[in-house]
């Protein structure tokens, strides 16, 4: 062998040897990645969620053993799914059809307990105390992540942080009361509306039998598209006609959604969700756009216009600092946000309010009563709506006993202590405004009955100074359109009080169930009959 074929050997056995070597590398690299990612993944789906169980029963709450990756869902949804199957007797102790999990596991396992959300805990409160601070620290107890429902509520509702103090700031001027007496002339005309409708329906013995959560839905869409867009409501009920279809296939696909990625995968549903989602965006920029180029040529006092001067007040204001201010796609958020802020509340306290007052006749007659001494047959004015008081405790006791939202869940981000407990990173806590609710050791023993009594006196009376009535939330994220619902449900109310009497249909079916918001699975059909007045 010569001299240089040994030497070429000798490079290619190196060779050999240095690729040897880096092929070991890349298999203890590769093999290390492996070890690292099914440690991430055996943490996520047992360890950490044993880890947090055990700090959850050493400080007494219990619940189910964990269950990997699905928890508690499955059953939660099975028994929803089962309680919606049927109607229930006409009685107003709705949490057994309307929140029949979280019931059980409270009896059975205590009223602090928990139950799991795939691989999270989630700590059901039941203390008025514990709520009340959980409410109030929303620095410590933020608002649950919930990437379902951020196509269809996004805005105020899901900021967190600076830019929610910043939104809240920017959104306050157009729920100011004296803006909300100014928007008063639009729930009028709403209103008259629906008196025409239902009106032209009547027989020749003046009565008639109505679905009227249709029309107490486009009510409600009618008002809020006339207050938040002024002269585009038209494309405004468009839009809100689309979220409410969004809304149903989000409640369609929940079941789901605690797979991990679902929300990416490309079936039907969320094909179409997508598709309303770029409409509902597109059909906001639009109105936006037309409205930015119309500020300052005539005064507009809808929503919309009032938030666009908020903002470009902010933005002349702080010339300097870019990060004022709210650019396009934060106003689009806000302005879907209107929708459940004036459509979804206001329809369904509406439609629960024409229900308990149809089962309720003595209730009816008596707002009717004070209706008809304030107003007469005049039409509502803010300052008269303002001095129903037999009005508001009716609908103080419909919010009582059906909540628009059933509850609400906030996550803890790190340890935080509440009360004599201490709260582990990575849980969430529930707050069961529908159990608060109809709690008897709260509200005594008619808690579970239609009693607009108790609240004659007001809401701290009725409480008793405890924080168990939070229907629109509470602390300083209450729900900044709560006056605006309730006075379009009062001006509502108030005429359909004057010019209609009405009962229950016979083919009526009691059916609360959550879409969203707490609405009659059914429908409400209801008789209503032309009011004569015999007095006059």
């Amino acid at each position: 062998m010569t001299k240089l074929e040994g030497k070429e050997k000798r490079i290619h056995k190196a060779q050999k040897d240095n690729l040897k070597c880096l092929l070991i590398r890349i298999f203890f690299i590769i093999l290390i990645l492996c070890l690292a990612s099914a440690w991430r993944v055996l943490n996520w789906l047992w360890l950490r969620p044993k880890q947090l169980e055990k700090l959850l029963r050493e400080q007494g709450l219990h619940g189910n053993s964990y269950r990997i990756l699905v928890g508690d869902v499955k059953d939660l949804f099975r028994m929803e799914k089962e309680a919606k199957s049927k109607s229930m007797n006409l009685s107003d102790d709705i949490v057994p059809r309307v929140s029949p999990y979280f019931q059980q596991s409270v009896k059975i396992h205590g009223k602090n307990s928990f139950i799991w959300f795939g691989t999270k805990p989630m700590v059901t409160l039941t203390q008025p105390e514990q709520i009340k601070d959980v409410l109030n620290k929303i620095y410590e107890f933020p608002k649950r992540n919930n990437k379902i429902f951020k196509s269809l509520v996004s805005g105020l509702a899901s900021h967190k942080g600076e830019k929610w103090s910043k939104h809240r700031r920017l959104i306050n001027p157009a729920f100011q009361l004296e803006k909300l007496k100014i928007m008063t002339p639009s729930f009028l005309t709403s209103c008259n509306d629906l008196i025409s409708k239902w009106e032209k329906m009547l027989s020749s013995d003046e009565s008639c039998e109505i679905d009227v959560w249709p029309f107490l839905q486009n009510l409600a869409s009618d008002a809020i598209s006339r207050t938040s867009f002024g002269s585009s409501y038209e494309e405004g009920k468009r839009i809100f006609k689309l979220q409410r279809e969004l809304a149903e296939l989000i409640m369609e696909d929940m079941v789901k959604s605690f797979i991990p990625l679902w929300r990416f995968v490309p079936t039907t549903v969320h094909r179409k969700m997508d598709e309303i989602e770029r409409d509902i965006k597109s059909s906001l920029k639009d109105i936006i756009n037309k409205r930015e180029k119309e500020l300052g040529e005539s005064t507009t006092n809808d929503l919309l216009s009032i938030l666009l001067e908020s903002n470009h007040k902010e933005i002349e204001e702080n010339t300097n600092n870019k990060n004022v201010g709210m650019t396009l796609d934060d106003v689009v958020g806000e302005c879907k946000l209107f929708y459940f802020a004036g459509q979804e509340t206001t329809s369904v306290l509406l439609v629960w309010t024409m229900i308990l007052l149809s089962r309720y006749p003595y209730w009816q007659d008596c707002a009717r009563e004070e209706v008809l001494q304030i107003f007469g047959k005049k039409k509502p004015d803010y300052d008269g709506l303002n001095n129903l008081k037999i009005v508001t405790m009716i609908l103080y006791e419909v919010l009582r006993l059906y909540p628009p939202v059933v509850g609400l869940a906030r996550q803890i981000e790190k340890d935080v202590k509440l009360g004599n407990l201490i709260l582990p990173a990575g849980i969430e806590v529930f707050l069961p405004i529908l159990l608060l609710h109809h709690d008897c050791e709260l509200w005594g023993d008619d808690a579970k009955m239609f009693n607009p009594e108790r609240f004659s006196e007001g809401v701290l009376k009725a409480t008793n100074g405890r924080y168990s009535y939070f229907p629109f939330g509470g602390g300083p994220r209450i729900c900044i359109g709560q006056n605006f619902s309730m006075m379009e449900a009062k001006m509502a109310i108030t005429m359909i009080l004057q010019y209609f009497s009405f009962e229950l249909s016979p083919i009526y079916a009691h059916a609360p169930s959550t879409i969203i918001t707490l609405q009659p699975q059914y429908g409400a059909q209801i008789i209503i009959r032309k009011f004569r007045d015999i007095k006059n």
